[in-house]
C-alpha cells in the first residue's frame, strides 16, 4: 500500500465510531452501498479485512484496532486544524510533553509546572509519569520535551540531555492526629512507630535507612510504595508516620489532614529539569526553572 486514501480512511473510522454502515451511512449523507463499497476498497488496499461480521454486528479485526488508532490520532489534528483555520489562531498548536518520575511527589510536580501555565492560555501540556529510564528513552527520540525527577540524569547513558539542578529541601515526618506516636523529643518519638516508606532500593530510602541508623532509632516499617500520593493517601488514613518534602509541608498537612511530628534537614529531597539543550530555552521550561528556584526551594530546611 503505496498512498492512503483518506476518504476511504473517514469512511471506515466514522462506520468503527457509529458501530454501524448504516448509522455511519446517515452521518455522511451518503448510502449504505456507498459506505460498504469504500470500506471494501480499502480492505483490497490494506490487504486485510478490517471488520469482521459477529452476530448482526460489526467488529473491528485485531488490524482494525490498529488502524482506528492512527484514524483517531489524524482526524483528532485534522479537528485542531479546523480550529486553529477557524479561529485564526496560530498555525502550531503550543503543546510541552511532559515526563514525570514515579519518585517526584505529586504535590512537588504540580508547584514545578503550574508557573508554565500562567504565561500562555493557549498552551497545552501532556504529562506522563514513569521510571526515570523509560522518560529518557522517551526524550532521546523527542517524544517528550522535558523530564522532571528527583535525580539527575545517570552516566553512562548514551542520551545527549542535560541536568538543569532546581533546588532542594529537607524532610518532615507527618502523622494523622489520632495515631501521633509517644510524647518524646523527635526522633526518639519514632522508636516502634509505625513507618510508611519508599520501597527499598529508591535514593530517598536509602537516605532515610542511614538516617535511622545514625540516630539510633528503630521504628517498624509497615508499607512501602512506588507511589508517593498514595503512601500519602494511606498516612491520611492513620496507617502510620510518613515522610515528605519540608519544600511543601503546608500542603500536606492542609490536603492529608496530618500534623508534623519533626524535620530532618540532613535527608535531602533534589529536583532537576533534564531537557535534550545545555541551555533552557523553551519560555514554558524557563518558567517552570525560575520558579522553582525562585520560589519553592527557597526554604532549606
Amino acid at each position: 500500500m503505496r498512498h492512503l486514501n483518506y476518504s476511504h480512511l473517514q469512511y471506515f473510522y466514522t462506520v468503527a465510531k457509529e458501530k454501524s454502515v448504516t448509522r455511519a451511512a446517515q452521518v455522511l449523507h451518503l448510502t449504505p452501498q456507498t459506505i460498504s463499497g469504500q470500506l471494501k476498497l480499502l480492505d483490497d488496499a490494506i490487504g486485510s479485512a478490517l471488520f469482521e461480521r459477529s452476530g448482526r454486528r460489526l467488529v473491528l479485526t485485531e488490524l482494525g484496532h490498529v488502524v482506528y488508532q492512527y484514524a483517531e490520532a489524524i482526524f483528532s489534528v485534522g479537528e485542531e486544524l479546523a480550529h486553529v483555520i477557524r479561529n485564526k489562531a496560530p498555525a502550531n498548536p503550543a503543546v510541552l510533553n511532559v515526563g514525570i518520575t514515579q519518585s517526584v511527589p505529586k504535590l512537588i510536580a504540580h508547584r514545578m509546572i503550574q508557573p508554565a501555565l500562567a504565561i500562555d492560555e493557549t498552551l497545552r501540556i501532556v504529562c506522563f509519569e514513569s521510571g526515570l529510564e523509560d522518560l529518557l528513552a522517551q526524550l532521546a527520540v523527542h517524544d517528550l520535551d522535558v523530564v522532571l525527577s528527583d535525580r539527575p540524569l545517570p552516566g553512562g547513558l548514551s542520551v545527549k540531555a542535560y541536568s538543569h539542578a532546581l533546588g532542594e529541601c529537607g524532610t518532615s515526618w507527618f502523622a494523622a492526629r489520632n495515631v501521633a506516636p509517644g510524647r518524646k523529643a523527635f526522633p526518639a518519638r519514632l522508636n516502634g512507630a509505625r513507618l510508611l516508606l519508599p520501597r527499598s532500593g529508591s535514593l530517598m530510602r536509602s537516605q532515610i535507612d542511614a538516617w535511622l541508623e545514625k540516630v539510633d532509632v528503630s521504628p517498624r516499617v509497615a508499607l512501602e510504595f512506588d507511589d508517593s500520593a498514595l503512601l500519602k493517601a494511606f498516612g491520611m488514613q492513620g496507617a502510620g508516620v510518613f515522610p515528605g518534602p519540608s519544600a511543601i509541608e503546608k500542603e500536606i498537612c492542609t490536603m492529608y489532614r496530618v500534623s508534623v511530628l519533626g524535620r530532618t534537614p540532613e535527608i535531602r529531597e533534589r529536583f532537576f529539569v533534564i531537557s535534550p539543550e545545555r541551555r533552557l530555552s523553551h519560555p514554558a521550561v524557563v518558567a517552570i526553572s525560575d520558579a522553582a528556584r525562585a520560589h519553592l526551594f527557597t526554604d532549606r530546611t
